[in-house]
């Protein structure tokens, strides 16, 4: 047995260094409130070992975004539409509407062209890891929401989340509340955090694949996925909704823009601001990152070639000096994927569920 026991062991190191199996990276303040939490997530200290054939970064990402968002099963209970108060439309999709009033509440803030269908496995994995609700907070033009007012905004609108997490209190005022966001949902929740300081319902939170600095994230996405994003954002959020956009001008010029980062720098009036400068100013979570009080725990991928793991490098010493944010980081994971196993389960849901559930 010592010698089958060698041989397994010799097998899992090669394949160990074959697929970037490794034990994931922290970056946190080692005298912060978020270090007594750390000891208690037994993921944080075993490798990361992603599905063998799923060891390549953009194989990971096309099998997470072509392949297994078809196969995911998931009825929601209902989606209540809700309009702003400038008359926009958002919406909010729940999973557990029938739990117990006072069981908690996990509130998703989802990707640059989130859909219900397109959130279904991290909504399916964060209700059955944790028993808890799902509401997924979904922004305007997502999903074929009506579009009655000429804005929309790609990272989300603090204002908008604002009115949608009233709602969501509203309807459930005994149920604690927990966010995540999801890539470019990473944006709005921190931007959310940030100008709420302790003012936020919110207990803990997680934000997977942020892209950190909204100014200059875009700069470093993989030319073939800014191209496809781009085409994807024209196609869900400005072809549908033409009588919408008529009376603003600036949109010809969006629909000629070929990458995120134009896009982003064109679109601005189209979000409701009179710059690109004051539109940043509005929305770039940075710029209110060091005002996060509540725990956060933030999960990159070193193969991300979507949100390069190059955007975290500039704020590696500030994450280190705050209180309650760590920083995960993985060799391998690419983007919003995490898979494991033979069965492809996601790593980074049982993680979220895992750290929220510690509050």
């Amino acid at each position: 047995m010592p010698i089958l026991n060698k041989f397994n062991q010799f097998t899992q190191a090669v394949l160990d260094q074959i697929t970037g199996a490794e034990q994931p990276k922290l970056y946190y303040n080692t005298h912060g409130q978020i270090k007594h939490v750390l000891d208690h997530l037994p993921q944080l200290h075993q490798k990361y070992r992603p599905t063998p054939w799923l060891s390549n970064s953009h194989v990971h990402l096309l099998y997470f975004d072509v392949i297994k968002k078809k196969t995911i099963k998931l009825k929601y209970d209902r989606t209540d539409q809700l309009t702003m108060q400038d008359g926009g439309v958002t919406a909010v999709t729940w999973l557990g509407y029938d739990l117990p009033q006072n069981v908690p509440t996990v509130v998703i803030m989802h990707t640059i062209t989130g859909t219900p269908e397109s959130m279904r496995e991290l909504v399916r994995d964060l209700h059955e890891y944790t028993g808890w609700r799902i509401a997924l907070c979904l922004r305007r033009g997502h999903a074929g929401l009506p579009m009655p007012v000429p804005q929309m905004s790609i990272f989300g609108s603090v204002s908008d989340l604002r009115e949608q997490l009233d709602f969501i209190q509203q309807t459930f005022p005994q149920s604690e509340l927990y966010a995540v966001g999801s890539s470019a949902g990473t944006g709005l929740l921190v931007r959310y955090l940030g100008e709420e300081g302790l003012e936020t319902p919110f207990k803990a939170a997680f934000a997977m694949c942020p892209g950190y600095d909204t100014e200059l994230g875009f700069k470093n996405v993989h030319p073939f996925y800014t191209k496809i994003m781009t085409k994807k954002l024209v196609k869900a959020f400005i072809q549908p909704y033409e009588q919408t956009w008529k009376k603003v001008s600036s949109v010809q010029t969006v629909l000629k823009t070929t990458t995120l980062e134009e896009f982003q720098n064109e679109y601005y009036e189209m979000a409701g601001f009179t710059d690109y400068q004051q539109y940043s100013q509005a929305t770039n979570p940075i710029y209110v990152f060091e005002n996060v009080k509540i725990p956060l725990m933030v999960l990159n991928a070193e193969d991300d070639p979507v949100c390069s793991i190059k955007n975290f490098e500039p704020f590696k010493q500030t994450v280190q000096q705050m209180e309650n944010i760590v920083v995960v980081t993985t060799r391998k994971g690419s983007h919003c994927g995490f898979y494991e196993g033979l069965h492809t389960r996601s790593w980074a849901s049982k993680l979220m569920a895992d750290f929220l559930k510690l509050y």
